[in-house]
């Protein structure tokens, strides 16, 4: 019988050092200054719309701008931009060959829209849709911007998540119409950035469609959908209310065939959306000011272990 052969293994475990919770974690875009998200707890109400004019607005402002659109199932900014016909370029960053955005009206954009058959639906499961998008994000040379717009998918779900675990996203501004339905949906969106576990700023709360004026009654308004729905529901969880948007025709045709309605000079609906931008502004300054750097979420987190 072969001799019993005893081991004796110590092991340490040590918890890793905590982390300076000042510090932004996880991976960044270099010179991107400030990403805000545009997210819809349902869809639409307009959230495409207010995000192509609030990067138009910002552009006009004399900010350098990017649109990502992330909404993996419907991707609809390259034709807001009228860019649906082109296709972005490879460029060499480094001896690395990286993705150049689409630029048009001042704003550098990248979509799925541009890589996918406008006459197929897009059938992919969450980890398609993420890595597709973090192509978008970390394959793109996006060179310096003071703004990165990313347009969510309405709801909350897989791309949501990716989205603010591959960034630090600096604050969330949250589309709605004003009817009740609308409002319970936004409500669950704003509740999904302020879960302790993603932790993102909600800057505001946008009112699309909010009233309706005639074109032979310019000084009428009439709240089809309800009147200050989305105002009293920012004051109800505490955010701010960064203004009401109406509901016009031109939007949409302005949308429709890529010149958003942003581009106009001194309109009223221009203004409106001039208005809606500045006040975002605002409270991102307020933001950034009062708390720090946004984490990049992480789902789970292991202590460090070594042996010796």
């Amino acid at each position: 019988m072969a001799p019993k052969i005893v081991v004796k293994v110590n092991v340490k475990v040590e918890a890793a050092p905590k982390e300076d919770s000042s510090q932004i974690r996880g991976k960044e875009i270099p010179n991107i200054q400030n990403i805000i998200a545009v997210a819809s707890g349902k869809g639409g109400v307009g959230k495409s719309t207010i995000t192509s004019n609030m990067a138009i607005s910002l552009s006009k402002m004399g900010f350098k701008v990017g649109v990502l659109d992330a909404d993996v199932y419907g991707p609809s900014q390259h034709i807001m931009f009228d860019v649906d016909k082109v296709k972005p370029q490879a460029v060499n960053v480094n001896g690395r060959s990286k993705m150049k955005p689409v630029e048009n009206y001042g704003v550098k954009l990248l979509s799925l829209g541009f890589f996918t058959n406008p006459d197929q639906a897009v059938i992919w499961r969450g980890p398609m849709a993420s890595k597709a998008l973090n192509q978008l994000i970390f394959d793109a040379d996006w060179g310096e911007l003071d703004f990165l717009l990313i347009d969510l998918p309405p709801g909350t779900g897989d791309v949501h998540l990716s989205i603010v675990q591959a960034l630090p996203i600096n604050g969330a501004v949250v589309v709605s119409t004003p009817q009740n339905i609308a409002l319970a949906d936004a409500k669950k969106g704003v509740a999904m950035f302020q879960q302790d576990s993603i932790n993102v700023p909600v800057l505001g709360i946008v009112e699309n469609m909010a009233y309706f004026t005639p074109a032979e009654l310019p000084d009428n308004k009439y709240y089809i959908f309800g009147q200050g729905g989305a105002r009293h529901l920012a004051e109800d969880i505490a955010t701010s209310f960064l203004g009401e948007i109406p509901l016009v025709q031109s939007i949409r045709e302005a949308g429709d065939v890529g010149h958003p309605v942003a581009l106009q000079e001194n309109t009223p609906l221009s203004d409106a959306f001039t208005e809606m931008t500045k006040e975002m502004v605002t409270q991102l300054l307020k933001r950034n000011a009062n708390l720090p750097p946004t984490e990049v979420v992480r789902i789970t987190t292991m202590s460090g272990c070594s042996t010796k």
